[in-house]
């Protein structure tokens, strides 16, 4: 998942960052709206955290910006402030969910999975495909009741895909998706970890997950059906 930052502290930013690398997500940060709007326009972010106190550009008028322009992915603000009018406000403009400083880091991660979920239409951290199964907040992965084992990149590529079951997805917008903005796009990466994820999670071949389609991506197929 690839997330937006924009957050005006560069301490705080920093320490964000590092909690949010540790739970498997990819970050670009700003320190500005200004730069928080072009890269929000963009970029197809999974979800963005913006601070509502920026320079340049303060947060509500960034998010307000992005929501005309129909750009819908969660969006989680920051505030020092106290006042629930400046809460409402942010509800207001668009952003889907709040936290006030200080917050521990663990809290913006809880609600920041929440959120991912509830824009790909799932509701819970147990993400059920036939056999195969992800939980979302403990990272645990399953097939036929096995535990499986994956890199931390291999667990980025396979959480975007089980959050999109069903879906076709170029190489391109999975790594624009995973990966951050000075990433090779002409890498052949995609094709090495699609190879690892159908050997560890479907070595025989036997549920046909992950398809190939191509001329157009990669597609995890829904299992449920069948």
């Amino acid at each position: 998942m690839r997330l937006l930052l924009v957050e005006d502290d560069l301490a705080l930013q920093s320490n964000l960052k590092q909690h949010l690398v540790d739970a498997n997500y990819t970050i670009d940060v700003a320190s500005d709206g200004e730069e928080g709007l072009f890269q929000g326009q963009e970029y197809p972010y999974d979800a963005a955290i913006i601070d509502v106190g920026l320079p340049k550009l303060d947060g509500i008028a960034l998010i307000t910006t992005l929501r005309e322009q129909a750009i819908d992915y969660p969006i989680l603000i920051l505030t020092a402030r106290d006042s629930w009018q400046d809460k409402v406000e942010g509800l207001d403009a668009g952003a889907d969910d709040y936290l006030t400083k200080p917050f521990h880091p663990e809290e913006l991660v809880a609600r920041l999975k929440a959120l991912i979920r509830r824009s790909a239409g799932k509701s819970s951290p147990l993400i059920q495909n036939g056999p195969v199964s992800l939980n979302t907040s403990s990272h645990e992965i399953k097939v036929a009741e096995k535990q499986i084992n994956l890199s931390g990149s291999e667990y980025k590529l396979f959480e975007y895909f089980m959050l999109h079951i069903g879906e076709v997805k170029s190489k391109s917008v999975l790594i624009e998706h995973i990966y951050d903005q000075d990433f090779d796009l002409d890498s052949n990466v995609i094709e090495v970890f699609i190879r690892r994820l159908r050997k560890k999670l479907d070595p025989e071949g036997r549920y046909g997950l992950i398809e190939t389609l191509r001329g157009q991506g990669y597609r995890l197929n829904s299992l449920s059906a069948k």
